[in-house]
């Protein structure tokens, strides 16, 4: 009949259309479902027609219906064995670029640093970040009423008041200093080294300030060390870790391991050397304190402080960071803001 055959070919556009399971689905449910299906509704159509068609009618119209079923099932299964596996990989997806990872800014710092003084001669030296007050003050000319030890705000984890043993107190270092001990009572001169590592205070964070921090100590013991040679040292390291694009100065300071003692401060990058809230209005910003080491230091080690001499020096890897890559808040560098750090050693 001409019903069937033109329901047949709606069934067979229909189904062609059919492009996900989604789809296939609505299909079946237009010409399948109970309510409204059109194939349904053909067949209950049978009840009602002629008596002299029924059986044709019949025929043709379940006879339809098990092909539309046929071809419905035939066409979910070749759907599903082509649908991707659920956690599968689709490979006619276009490929998708690996995160690359990349170094901290501070360790591309600390690292440059370490290559320049290792061309001069120096050997890095590491050391324990927990300390004893014997090699983080005493030892350093900071005996326990010295007033330069309320400068350091420690963080102790033990008394700090000696126990009546005559154990020190124990402490988190609050410089690399400790090591210029460490290093000299088991070697003798000439020295030269350089002792990178995180160190932590009590300070309050802000632009430039941080509770932990990363100093780079050196150290340089032998006969005839003058201060001449601590000045010119210094300055060869500034020209080249800045490439000579920043000016420096050095300005009389005071520590109780070295005297004479100063600090070498670099051009604001904030300002220019104009005055900003960064560098406090003066222009510079401190990036290391230096100065020659003081005999106390070596009675504290049994060298000949009458025939050796030495010059001393700690340098914060975040003010050189600073300043070398543009950064007004000390702060950012510990947020770990992927977006800010991808800049920044891009």
């Amino acid at each position: 009949m001409r019903i069937v055959d033109e329901l047949r070919e709606e069934f067979r556009a229909a189904l062609a259309a059919a492009r996900t399971i989604a789809e296939l689905e609505a299909v079946r449910d237009r010409f399948l479902s109970r309510g409204q299906g059109r194939v349904t509704a053909l067949v209950k159509s049978i009840a009602s027609a002629p008596p002299d068609e029924r059986r044709t009618l019949g025929a043709l119209a379940n006879g339809l219906k098990q092909e539309v079923e046929r071809e419905l099932d035939a066409r979910a299964a070749a759907l599903q064995a082509n649908a991707p596996v659920a956690g599968g990989v689709d490979v006619t997806l276009p490929g998708r670029a690996p995160v690359v990872g990349r170094r901290h800014p501070l360790t591309l710092v600390r690292e440059k640093v370490e290559d320049i003084f290792q061309g001069m001669g120096y050997q890095v030296i590491e050391g324990p970040e927990l300390e004893d007050d014997w090699h983080n003050f005493e030892a350093l000319n900071m005996p326990p009423e010295h007033p330069a030890r309320d400068m350091q705000d420690t963080l102790y984890l033990s008394s700090p008041v000696r126990s009546s043993a005559g154990s020190p107190a124990t402490l988190l270092r609050t410089h690399t200093s400790g090591m210029q001990i460490r290093y000299m009572e088991t070697h003798p001169p000439p020295v030269r080294l350089i002792a990178p590592g995180r160190v932590y205070r009590r300070d309050n964070l802000d632009l430039t300030h941080t509770p932990m921090f990363t100093q780079v100590e050196g150290l340089v013991v032998g006969e005839n060390i003058a201060l001449a040679d601590l000045k010119g040292t210094l300055q060869a390291f500034a020209d080249r870790f800045f490439e000579g694009a920043v000016r420096t100065r050095f300005r009389p300071s005071f520590f109780p391991y070295t005297e004479p003692s100063a600090e070498l401060d670099v051009e604001c990058q904030g300002c220019a050397g104009k005055g900003c809230p960064l560098c406090k209005q003066t222009g510079w910003i401190e990036v290391l304190g230096c100065g020659m080491v003081h005999p106390a230091l070596f009675e504290a080690v049994k060298y000949d402080a009458e025939k050796y001499t030495g010059f001393a020096f700690g340098i914060g890897i975040e003010r050189l960071a600073l300043r070398l890559y543009g950064i007004d808040d000390i702060r950012m560098f510990y947020e770990n803001d992927v977006r800010f750090l991808s800049q920044v050693t891009a």
